[in-house]
């Protein structure tokens, strides 16, 4: 399991440093970097208290994992299904669009994973 809680403090370090990235310089209102600074933190801090399986740890690791399913869902729609161009800030719309789904997908399967980890297996 560690290299799951790995995996998920590098997927929170990503979407941390691409929303920076993607804003600087772009003018979009500081919200929108800090709600994916706010998911991405709770996704590392999570993954850093998951070191001992207890059933708050567990329950705030597949928490964040489900925060960050939802937070992407609308983003991610959003662009899919946009009729007029999308402000993609400095990255290219259908890379972001496609890395947005992608993300989608691996935090659906987080939230998965996270539920169905066994019980004192070594985190």
């Amino acid at each position: 399991m560690k290299a799951f809680r790995y995996f998920t403090i590098a997927l929170g370090l990503l979407n941390m440093l691409g929303e920076v990235y993607r804003s600087v310089g772009d003018g979009r209102h500081i919200m929108f970097v800090l709600d994916d600074t706010f998911l991405g933190l709770a996704l590392i801090f999570s993954a850093l208290w998951f070191t001992k399986d207890t059933p708050p740890r567990r329950a705030f690791f597949a928490a964040s994992w489900g925060a960050a399913a939802g937070g992407i869902y609308g983003s991610f729609f959003s662009k899919l299904l946009a009729e007029d161009p999308i402000n993609s800030g400095n990255l290219n719309p259908t890379f972001l669009t496609a890395f947005l789904g992608v993300f989608f997908l691996i935090s659906i399967l987080g939230v998965i994973l996270a539920i169905r980890l066994p019980y004192g297996d070594e985190t």
